[in-house]
C-alpha cells in the first residue's frame, strides 16, 4: 500500500468570484522508501498539492489517502491527529522558535500532542541529524544548515510515515545545500519514509529517485529512476 495515494485529485480556489483551478485529475502514488521532487514553475499546483498531502487542505474532487486514511470529512480535529501522527513538514525559512534551543525546538510538537518521553526523542532526532552536542544552542548560534537540521530532526521526531519538504535548500548556499539533500536522501532509506519535495532547483531533483513535472495544475510527466 502506498504511504501517500492522490486518484483524480482536483483542487478549486475562488477568486474575486472566479474559479480557478489550481490542480486537476492529479493521479500520484508514493511509497515508504521513496524520495520524489515535486518541479515546475511558479504557480503550476507545487504548494496546492503538498498542502493537499499534509491535510492541511482538502480537494475539491479526487481522493487523497495518506497511510490509507481518506482525508475527505476529516474534521479539523481529524486532521491535525493525522498530520500530528503521519506527516512531518520541512519548510524554506525553517520556522524554529528562536527563543527556544535546538533540542526545546525538536521535542515541542511531541509536548503538544502530549507524548512521554518527549525529551530523549528529541536527543535521539537530533543525534539522528549528527547535530548531538548542539542540543542547547538556540538558533541564533547555528548556521543556515545547521538551523535546517534541527528542523528536519523536529519533522522526523514523532516518526512519520510522510515527510513533506517544501524548497528545504532554497535559504542554503550551494554547499550546505548539497549535504541537506544527502542528508534528506539517507533518512528516507534509513527511516522508511515516503518524502515529497517542492523544489524549483534541477540539481535539487537530480538526487531524487522520482521526478513530477507539474504544468499548469496538471502532471506533465513521471520519471522514476
Amino acid at each position: 500500500m502506498p504511504i501517500l495515494s492522490l486518484q483524480d485529485v482536483g483542487k478549486e480556489y475562488l477568486t474575486d468570484g472566479q474559479s480557478v483551478k489550481a490542480l486537476s485529475a492529479v493521479r500520484l502514488e508514493v511509497h515508504a522508501g521513496e524520495f520524489v521532487a515535486l518541479v515546475g514553475r511558479s504557480g503550476c499546483g507545487k504548494s496546492t498539492l503538498l498542502n493537499l498531502a499534509g491535510a492541511m487542505d482538502f480537494p475539491s474532487s479526487g481522493d487523497v489517502r495518506i497511510d490509507g486514511v481518506s482525508t475527505a470529512g476529516l474534521d479539523d480535529a481529524g486532521q491535525t491527529k493525522l498530520r500530528r501522527e503521519k506527516v512531518g513538514f520541512v519548510f524554506q525559512s525553517f520556522q524554529l522558535l528562536h527563543t527556544l534551543t535546538a533540542v526545546e525546538n525538536v521535542e515541542l510538537p511531541l509536548l503538544f500532542a502530549r507524548k512521554t518521553a518527549a525529551r530523549e526523542k528529541a536527543l535521539e532526532s537530533l543525534k539522528l541529524v549528527e547535530l548531538d552536542g548542539l542540543e542547547t544552542r538556540f538558533p541564533h548560534q547555528l548556521s543556515g544548515g545547521q538551523m535546517q537540521r534541527v528542523a528536519i530532526a523536529r519533522a522526523l521526531v514523532h516518526s512519520p510515515k510522510l515527510l513533506l519538504a517544501d524548497e528545504p535548500t532554497g535559504n542554503l548556499d550551494t554547499v550546505t545545500g548539497s549535504l541537506i539533500l544527502q542528508l534528506l536522501q539517507r533518512l528516507t532509506r534509513t527511516q522508511q519514509t515516503a518524502t515529497i519535495m517542492a523544489t524549483h532547483s534541477a540539481e535539487a531533483a537530480v538526487i531524487c529517485d522520482t521526478l513530477v513535472r507539474l504544468r499548469d495544475g496538471h502532471i506533465e510527466e513521471i520519471v522514476r529512476r
